[in-house]
């Protein structure tokens, strides 16, 4: 025999176990597409059908499956139309009260974390403050909803502190909108804070100290260190506290109270929207259901790369 024999017997035998995990690697990667295709069929199938069951006239709704599309007699805009034509206003008000709201809360947050991380504060003080503020976070909605009702009925009177605004010509009823501002500021200061001092934690103590060195002042440190690298986290903030305001029910219900409100939020029209003594509107109440989330959504895809970003810091 050659001396190349024993070398080939050696390549196929190579050859052989190449195959062999190629095949098994093929049917690992199978099992798991397969178990990925269930799992987005389970948390897709759902929305596809809301979503095709609000382009259904009321017929197509009986005859066909959830998930089905209509055929083209049982194809219409109009729920669409009118959800529009119904959430319009009430979506500019909720616009008024989470936008602000949830941008003041993230910037008081960040400030407040960036006071707990510095290391110029005792450690004692930053445990008690750091104590509050988690305690803060566990309070649930209907603990508060009764002082919260007096607050702003017997102490507060924002009705009347703010007459002068009314004297422009503005509907008094905005009040609420004012009042939900505040509310939700001092309910998301102190998640913002708790998740912006996780962040800042992770920070280079020696870049701060640095510049303390340099003759920075604490509020140059924070404009001009802390502030340019809390994008990711901002992001972070921001999608989760708008999210949690718009889609808040309670605090609006408490404070806003009736849908036929000139100030009444999207959330509050929309409890209601398609509900009659005849029934349920189902396609009525999909296409209002989607049309709320429009804007959660865009602020998912418009800080999609910077929510990444800040999850995985």
């Amino acid at each position: 025999m050659s001396d190349s024999e024993p070398r080939t017997d050696g390549g196929a035998t190579t050859i052989g176990r190449l195959r062999r995990n190629l095949d098994r690697m093929t049917v690992e990667g199978a099992g798991l597409y397969v178990v990925l295709v269930f799992a987005a069929a389970f948390y897709l199938v759902p929305i596809e059908s809301g979503l095709v069951t609000s382009f259904k006239t009321g017929t197509a709704i009986i005859q066909t499956a959830p998930f089905a599309p209509p055929g083209p007699s049982g194809l219409t805009f109009e729920k669409w139309q009118t959800a529009i034509d119904t959430l319009l206003r009430g979506m500019g008000n909720s616009l008024l009260y989470a936008v602000p709201a949830t941008v003041i809360s993230a910037f008081v947050g960040s400030i407040t974390a960036y006071g707990l991380t510095i290391p110029t504060w005792k450690k004692s003080y930053k445990a008690v403050v750091l104590m509050l503020i988690i305690a803060g976070i566990f309070i649930p909605y209907q603990a508060v909803l009764v002082p919260l009702t007096q607050f702003w009925s017997q102490w507060a009177q924002l009705d009347q502190v703010l007459s002068f605004v009314w004297a422009l010509g503005i509907d008094d009823d905005y009040v609420g909108i004012v009042e939900l501002v505040i509310t939700h500021v001092a309910y998301g200061i102190p998640i913002c804070t708790l998740l912006f001092r996780t962040y800042y934690k992770t920070m280079s103590d020696e870049m701060i100290e640095s510049a303390r060195l340099d003759g920075a002042t604490l509020r140059r440190v924070y404009r001009r260190i802390v502030l340019p690298l809390s994008g990711p986290m901002f992001a972070v903030v921001l999608i989760y506290q708008f999210t949690q305001i718009w889609n808040d029910l309670l605090f609006t219900l408490v404070i806003v109270s009736t849908e036929s409100s000139p100030a009444a939020p999207v959330v509050l029209i929309l409890a209601g929207l398609g509900s009659s003594l005849e029934g349920q509107d189902f396609a009525l109440r999909m296409a209002g259901a989607f049309f709320a989330a429009l804007p959660t959504l865009a602020v998912y895809i418009f800080f999609g790369e910077e929510f990444a970003e800040g999850v995985a810091a």
